[in-house]
């Protein structure tokens, strides 16, 4: 059965693929010939992954799954939350994104936020949610060399390193969207 999900990074669907194994393909936006953004302008994370896969779904009427990913500060209410890729300016911007959280965090004794994803699955026209969540701790300073985003400034509960220094295999064995996608799996695996 072939599903597409809801981006262009190779890095993701590998990740995917693995995770829910040979019964199913996971095929690419491009591959599906959407080359288009799809607006996310919903005031949730559901919200946007929901969009997202009823875009796809009624363009190609295939099954399909998209997510969406927030970093939620205790401290902040919940920012940036929805707004974590467009945090300090309208485009992704990771560099100005973290040196805003940053800014926001200065003397801020609660650290503690967490990484949720949100995961939307049309299959067979019926549409199913999924989340994962990371709870852990907003560093003073970014830390590490990988990843991207806010991995250099989020540290899981549990570690001493940021998800920057972890290496991919580690990071996605406790991440937010690995847990995710493992529920994701088991649905389409029963």
């Amino acid at each position: 059965m072939k599903l597409v999900f809801a981006t262009n990074n190779a890095h993701k669907l590998r990740e995917v693929q693995q995770t829910v194994g040979d019964r199913f393909e996971i095929v690419s936006l491009r591959e599906c010939g959407i080359t288009e953004d799809i607006p996310e302008n919903e005031p949730t994370l559901e919200g946007n992954a929901l969009v997202k896969a009823r875009y796809i779904y009624s363009r190609t009427g295939l099954s399909c799954f998209a997510d969406d990913t927030g970093l939620e500060v205790d401290a902040l209410g919940g920012e940036p939350g929805v707004r974590s890729a467009r945090y300090a300016t309208d485009g992704h911007d990771d560099e100005a994104n973290k040196r805003l959280l940053l800014e926001r965090m200065l003397g801020v004794e609660n650290r503690n936020a967490q990484f949720r994803t949100a995961m939307a699955l049309i299959i067979d026209g019926k549409e199913h949610l999924f989340e994962g969540v990371v709870r852990g701790i907003i560093l003073t300073c970014e830390r590490g060399e990988g990843g991207f985003g806010y991995d250099p400034l989020f540290a899981p509960e549990g570690y001493d390193l940021s998800f920057s220094e972890m290496s991919a295999e580690d990071k996605n064995a406790i991440s937010h969207r690995g847990r995710a996608v493992r529920q994701l799996a088991e649905f389409l695996n029963k």
